[in-house]
């Protein structure tokens, strides 16, 4: 049987996609074609209707894009990972300057980019994946020639110490768990689209027999073993984290998931008040949390590899890197 606690719920009010403080994406995954740049060199004459008399001026679409979007970056809340990371882009970047981060919340900003999307008009929205908007929506980060935004993280297993010896079947499906992007952004998406949590595992688990049975191999079931796992009430750590307790609810189980602060969830395993998380994005993100508890607790390995943060937009706009865009006048 699989439980919801909710008690530290409103430690995690607030903190929705805060993820990746340090920022984890280094730009561009598609390296198609260079949109014309920002500096006007290039003599090929190109004649815009739309832009009248500025000879000197790149005239190409992407020189229009920051125009159309009143030099907005459309971010979340303020004060996230992301957010910062794109603010030090502003200052960073040439071609960003004049411009603005504006700061709403997650659920804002993706209603933004699929408005936008829908009519076909530009948009720059603070990106991070996995995301779910990444299996809605044909995507593309933009590349980060000066790599603000920061390499890719992974995200980890965390178990309290003794877990193993306690509970070594449960130890032995966490140490086992290990899913890919794709995976990840199919149960997000379809909670997005309004199954609750458990129903969104539920579905998954019952869809990818064989790659649970990966996770599952060796291990034997139980009868009612209790167990508590810890999370940051993130997208991508609610999807992991109910995946994980379904499988273990049907191994016998009785499963209790907690959302919680970032610093409150790593005390709680490092405490041994909770058993573990699957929910540690590394080396940035939660590296000073690392730092702080890696003596009181077990790294079990990565789970998820190649998260990433940077600025996203649709694969219809004509830009390929962030030195493309055009600086506000």
């Amino acid at each position: 049987m699989l439980k919801f606690n909710w008690k530290h719920l409103g430690l995690a009010a607030g903190l929705s996609m805060t993820l990746a403080a340090a920022g984890c994406g280094s730009g561009g995954e598609e390296e198609s074609g260079d949109s014309g740049g920002e500096s006007g060199g290039s003599e090929e004459e190109q004649t815009d209707s739309e832009s009248g008399g500025e000879s000197s001026e790149d005239s190409s679409s992407s020189a229009n894009y920051g125009e159309e979007m009143d030099y907005q970056i459309t971010g979340i809340e303020a004060g996230s990972g992301v957010v910062g990371a794109s603010e030090e882009a502003v200052e960073t970047y040439d071609s960003l300057a004049g411009w603005e981060v504006a700061t709403s919340s997650s659920g804002a900003m993706t209603t933004a980019l699929g408005e936008a999307i829908d009519n076909e008009e530009p948009i720059i929205v603070t990106g991070w994946s996995p995301h779910w908007k990444f299996q809605e929506y044909d995507l593309k980060y933009l590349e980060d020639p000066e790599n603000v935004f920061g390499d890719a993280e992974n995200i980890k297993t965390m178990v309290r110490q003794g877990l193993e010896e306690d509970m070594p079947n449960a130890y032995t499906v966490l140490d086992q768990f290990q899913w890919d992007e794709e995976s990840m952004n199919s149960v997000m998406l379809e909670v997005q689209n309004g199954a609750s949590p458990q129903e969104a595992a539920t579905s998954f688990v019952e869809e990818n027999q064989d790659m649970v049975d990966s996770w599952t191999e060796g291990a034997e079931e139980v009868d009612g073993k209790e167990i508590e796992l810890v999370y940051v009430e993130w997208e991508t750590e609610v999807a992991s984290t109910h995946v994980v307790g379904e499988v273990l609810s049907n191994m016998g189980f009785e499963v209790t998931t907690t959302p919680l602060d970032n610093a409150v969830m790593w005390q709680s395993v490092a405490g041994g008040e909770a058993d573990g998380m699957v929910a540690a994005w590394l080396p940035l993100t939660h590296g000073d949390l690392y730092e702080e508890h890696k003596d009181s607790l077990e790294d079990l390995g990565n789970n998820l590899e190649g998260v990433r943060t940077g600025l996203v937009v649709p694969e219809y706009m004509d830009v390929d890197s962030i030195e493309d865009l055009t600086p506000a006048e």
